[in-house]
């Protein structure tokens, strides 16, 4: 049984046979994302040429708008007394929540997107 591509990219799986990782795992809690050099199940190489993730970017800021964008329509209409500077500070606290998981997720994006 193949796996869901969908449920593949967000638990970043590998975009050639979307089981192996793509990512280590975590020692430590404030641990940046390291990305592996290659798939540990298919031997496919994640490591690019300079400048490839650059792309990745702009899928990373659809991700943060859309969070945004969610965020504000949940604050206009549950809290519709909610002051602008009050919804402003909600709307960076939750891009800032996820910039991680986009940072790691516009990547995997990516390479699906783009494989190589």
């Amino acid at each position: 049984m193949k796996p869901n591509l969908l449920y593949s990219i967000l638990t970043e799986k590998c975009p050639k046979c979307l089981r192996g990782h793509v990512y280590k795992k975590k020692t430590d809690f404030v641990q940046l994302p390291v990305m592996n050099t290659e798939c540990e199940k298919c031997g496919y190489h994640f490591d690019r040429e300079p400048g490839y993730f650059i792309g990745a970017m702009y899928v990373s800021y659809g991700l943060a708008v859309l969070e945004a964008l969610i965020s504000f329509l949940i604050c206009y209409y549950f809290f519709p007394s909610l002051s602008a500077f009050a919804l402003a500070l909600t709307l960076v606290a939750v891009i800032a929540l996820f910039s991680m998981k986009n940072y790691k997720l516009s990547r995997v994006i990516y390479m699906h997107i783009f494989p190589w």
